[in-house]
């Protein structure tokens, strides 16, 4: 009875042993899934921010695109407006 008890001890440690093993080696997978998982959804928010920062940047330079060309033409405009008078004061009889 007693070889017997000896036995049943040393093959449940063993067994436990061995489940440790195995449930450490299951979660050491479940990790690497987990960090693809993570790594996939990092790679997702860096391109939103991607995106949101060229649409801002797009969105600023149109803006500034649109201001420096209505300044550039109604500088013309008066220019030209005062290129004209100039012309019509030369050009005039009295």
């Amino acid at each position: 009875m007693r070889v017997f008890k000896g036995t049943l001890a040393i093959f449940l440690f063993a067994a436990l042993v061995g489940s440790s093993f195995a449930l450490l080696q299951s979660q050491e997978d479940q990790s690497a899934k987990q960090d693809m998982k993570d790594a996939g959804h990092a790679t997702k928010n860096a391109a939103k921010d991607t995106g949101r920062a060229t649409k801002k940047t797009a969105k600023k330079t149109g803006h500034a695109v649109k201001r420096t060309t209505k300044k550039a033409t109604h500088k013309t405009a008066q220019e030209t407006k005062e290129g004209a008078q100039k012309v019509e004061d030369k050009t005039n009889p009295n």
